[in-house]
């Protein structure tokens, strides 16, 4: 009778127990929230969008592939796509992914433009293209993201496409602003390149304030 009893006793705490896993594990999942469009976007910027997905163990696999695919988010189209091309959290579907980032890019998502462009200059998922590389950068840069810019400079001054470019990313480097000190020196160095090419009445038109 005794032995019937505490196997009882037993069997209700093995029972609570995994009640208290489950609880713990659905209380896990809703802490998981969606990000946002701004959250996403820097996750981007700083590269490390891929790295957040792995940390929030894949839980919202399924939230952003709709959001990439139905409600057609460029953000989220150019995560997902990401996520397909290294195989994070889903199965590697390279042409797939590059097509959701192109679409992103094609949204005119800035950061979306920033990483093709790149992928295209280093020849990631792509054979290397510099021209196709300059056409993204271009109107990344345009639009204010200060990695294209910087990336385009470096790839003018390498001697691939126009010179008639220079002024304009000049003028982008000049005006622009940030916080990092190893960034700001790039830019410092990448002007001083630029100055050397080109005319200084170009200069000092190009440093005109932005009207």
């Amino acid at each position: 009778m005794k032995q019937f009893f505490y196997a009882a006793v037993l069997v209700s705490v093995l029972l609570a127990g995994e009640v208290v896993a489950e609880e713990v594990r659905i209380r896990q999942l809703e802490a998981v929230q969606l990000y946002t469009q701004d959250e996403l976007l820097a996750l981007i910027r700083t590269n490390s969008h891929l790295r957040r997905v792995q940390d929030d163990d894949c839980q919202l696999v399924r939230d952003i592939e709709a959001r990439a695919d139905i409600m057609k988010l460029p953000a989220y189209q150019f995560l997902w796509g990401d996520m397909l091309a290294y195989a994070v959290c889903v199965p590697r579907d390279i042409e797939r992914g590059w097509q959701l980032m192109q679409d992103a890019a094609a949204q005119g998502l800035p950061e979306g433009l920033e990483q093709v462009g790149r992928y295209y200059h280093i020849g990631r998922f792509v054979q290397p293209d510099a021209e196709k590389a300059i056409v993204y950068l271009r109107e990344a840069a345009a639009l204010g993201n200060l990695a294209a810019t910087i990336r385009l400079a470096e790839i003018l001054l390498g001697d691939h496409g126009s010179p008639r470019d220079y002024e304009q990313v000049y003028r982008l480097l000049h005006h622009s602003v940030t916080a990092d000190s190893a960034t700001h020196q790039k830019i410092s160095q990448l002007l001083r390149q630029f100055e050397q090419r080109m005319p200084e009445r170009v200069v000092q038109r190009a440093r005109r304030p932005v009207s």
